[in-house]
Order: structure tokens, then sequence, then C-alpha cells
């Protein structure tokens, strides 16, 4: 098979033969149809993030969407001829207080990671991935998809994960921080999915319903003027923010007894005003990435029509054209998409 190997962080990037992969107890050997391309895969080959890389070389590459070709001994819901989506969040399956994780193909979570990144290093850009069962989900009702709309819900992935452990309900008002970003675009769709009385799209700059200033308390006064009041909850999808003013002001826009979660990033201390978190009984809650329960969950609001994946904008490379990609990925914006596609799939629709 053909995949790319990066020696090391700031390495050479080649694409390379390597002999296809056999199936290993616990894990599911997937054909790769199309695989979904950071936006900043550019800064992390070049070594520029500070990630606990695997060992050299390896296959970089997240998510993606693939058929199963092969599953080894102990695998009891994955078999040849399956359509499944693979995503990266492999967290050990023992019963410890806290299991260790990883993202596959990308990067350890915690120092402690460093052994299982070494059994799993290499990820999806290749046109064959061995990935942990745990790690791949049937796309069982999705066969009229083409693969590059399937790889889209690594896009909602993520937010998904927040909006759920934020306990968004129907009915409720979702504030969206970073709304015109690449996860925040596709948390606003979310919130829609999931039933949510209205969404209020706020960012510093680009296209949403509210274009944050930088004062935090007007900024909250805004973003409740447009949730018709205080809102119930908010998700923060902001990556490296420099300022907390955005994150304050949406926490300053919620109700009483209102939900923060963070899933963003921020280079500056978030100064956390002490008294209105006490006396309006509000909850900020910290998540990284979601739950398996999540991508089930997104996959059956897209069989139940209630998300569309034709919302996203998917622009599509060869594999041979990853350098290509990346760079596209670099200027994403909102609803974009950069996808790779190591080898045909079986698509019924263009």
């Amino acid at each position: 098979m053909r995949a790319w190997r990066l020696s090391a962080p700031g390495g050479s990037l080649t694409l390379e033969g390597l002999p296809l992969p056999e199936a290993r107890p616990g894990s599911v050997l997937v054909r790769m149809e199309a695989v979904p391309i950071l936006s900043y895969m550019g800064d992390y080959v070049a070594g520029k993030l500070p990630y606990r890389y695997p060992e050299g070389p390896f296959t970089p590459g997240t998510n993606g969407v693939g058929t199963v070709e092969a599953v080894g001994a102990g695998v009891y819901h994955a078999a040849p001829g399956q359509r499944v989506a693979v995503n990266p969040y492999f967290v050990a399956d023992e019963n410890v207080a806290e299991p260790v994780r990883v993202l596959v193909g990308l990067t350890g979570v915690s120092a402690d990671g460093a052994p299982m990144l070494a059994d799993w290093p290499d990820g999806t850009l290749a046109e064959h991935a061995l990935m942990p069962a745990s790690a791949v989900l049937p796309l069982d009702g999705l066969e009229g998809f083409a693969a590059e709309r399937l790889a889209g819900l690594a896009k909602f992935a993520v937010p998904l994960g927040g909006l759920l452990r934020g306990r968004l309900a129907a009915g409720e008002v979702l504030v969206v921080n970073g709304a015109s970003g690449y996860f925040g675009s596709a948390a606003v769709l979310l919130g829609l999915a999931l039933g949510a009385a209205r969404v209020v799209a706020a960012a510093g700059e680009g296209a949403a319903a509210v274009a944050l200033t930088g004062d935090a308390d007007a900024d909250a006064a805004a973003l409740r003027l447009a949730a018709g009041g205080p809102a119930d909850a908010a998700l923060d999808m902001v990556g490296k923010a420099g300022d907390p003013n955005g994150t304050l002001a949406a926490l300053k826009a919620l109700r009483r007894g209102g939900r923060l979660v963070l899933m963003g990033s921020m280079t500056v201390p978030l100064p956390l005003p002490y008294g209105d978190v006490l006396l309006n009984d509000l909850e900020i809650i910290g998540n990284f990435m979601y739950r398996p329960a999540a991508y089930r969950t997104l996959v059956a609001l897209v069989r139940a029509g209630r998300l569309d994946l034709d919302a996203v904008r998917p622009r599509t490379f060869a594999l041979e054209d990853l350098p290509a990609a990346m760079a596209a990925a670099a200027s994403m914006r909102g609803l974009d998409a950069t996808i790779v596609r190591p080898v045909a799939g079986t698509d019924k629709m263009p």
C-alpha cells in the first residue's frame, strides 16, 4: 500500500510503499476512502506545535471513512465489507480511574500516553489504516452518501462532544463563541439539530450574528439581545485565543444556572469573575474531545435527516497531492472541509 510517512517533527514527509498491515487482536484494517485534513496540519508536520508526537517514521492522519477489509481476534462488531468511520480518540479499556488516551496518528494526550502511542503510531493518510476496534464506527444506513460527505462527520464530532457534555436540551438557547471557525461553524448547525430554540453565533471576525468587539460587558449585552434574553448554554470553540474577553462575554450572557463548555484554547489566562460565577450558580465545564456515544449520536442525527452534511463544502485532493491539501486546509473558513481520497470508494451518489 501507499502511505505518507513523517520521519520526525519538522522532518521529511514522503509518500512510500509499505507492506499491508495485518489485523492483530483488537484491531480493524480499513481501506481508506476519504480523510479530512486538519487546518493546522502544515504546522504539525513542521514540528511547530507542542504535541507529543509518535516516534518516527509514522503515518499521520486522524479521522476518515472507509471499508473494513479485515478484523483481528476479539472484534465482534465490525465485518469485512462494512463501511465505517475512523476517529483518532483512543482510550484504554481498563478499569482504572484515569485510563490512558491518545489521538492516533497525531499525539499523546498526556505523558503516560507514550506506550500507547508506540503501539498505535499510524493514522489514516494511507490507502489502508489499522485502527483499534473502539475507534471504528459502523455507518450502517448511510450507504447513499459519498465518502467525502461522510468524512465531514469529523468536523461535527468534536463540538458535539461539548454540546452533549454541556447537556444542551431541546428548546434551550445556545451561544457559540468562535462560530466562524472550523469546529464552531459545525457547532451552530449541531445546536439546531439537537433542538435548540435559538443559536447565537458569536465571532471576533467574519460573518456571524454577533461580531464581538473585545468589550466583555458590551458583547455580553449584545449576545443577550440576539438571544432574546440570557442564554441557557454556551460553547467556547475559539482556538489560540489571545484575548479572554470573548469567552467572558459568553459566560456573562448566561442565565442563572447556565453552562459554559470550554473546548478551544487560550494563550493568556482566563480571569474568571468569581462573584458572578458564585452568585449565578454558573457551571464552567472543560471538555476534551467526545465520549464514544457522541459519534453514534452524530450518525443518528444524519440518518434521521436532522443534520445536513451537504452544508459542508468539501474540496478534494488525491493522496499524492497531500502537500497541496495541507496548504488548502490552512485557509479553510467556516463550513469548508479539505478531504484527501487515498483510494476510490463505492459511492452511490456523486
